[in-house]
């Protein structure tokens, strides 16, 4: 499910688009800050070649990204999961008040039916 804004209908094709540019620029963002870490790891080895360093930065950021991508999908999932739960409960929460609410007017109806029923005895 894709991020949307709170005040977009959930189909708006412009959100959609919104949503998308602004993933991107997550994804980049990131990815740069991973190439940056990773030239500075290269920077502390002195002793290796140009070709060795870009190697190492390659497979650092690569793996960083793939670090990250494997964090935020476990979390995404987790989120799913809660969410389910939340809901779940909720539900639960309103079906108890709806029979709570239900037995609570059912009560009043037979006490006024029950207090007719008196006054009309009374009233004989």
């Amino acid at each position: 499910m894709k991020h949307q804004p709170h005040d977009a209908p959930p189909g708006d094709p412009d959100s959609a688009l919104a949503g998308e540019a602004e993933g991107y620029l997550l994804a980049r963002a990131h990815h740069d800050q991973a190439r940056r870490e990773a030239e500075d790891l290269c920077a502390r080895m002195p002793w290796l070649t140009a070709a060795q360093a870009e190697d190492v930065a390659r497979h650092y950021t690569r793996k960083r990204i793939d670090l990250t991508r494997q964090m935020l999908l476990s979390t995404v999932e987790r989120a799913s999961q809660l969410r389910q739960e939340y809901e779940t409960r909720y539900a639960a929460l309103r079906r108890d008040l709806l029979k709570l609410h239900a037995a609570g007017v059912c009560a009043a109806l037979i006490c006024l039916g029950g207090a007719g029923a008196l006054a009309s005895l009374l009233s004989r």
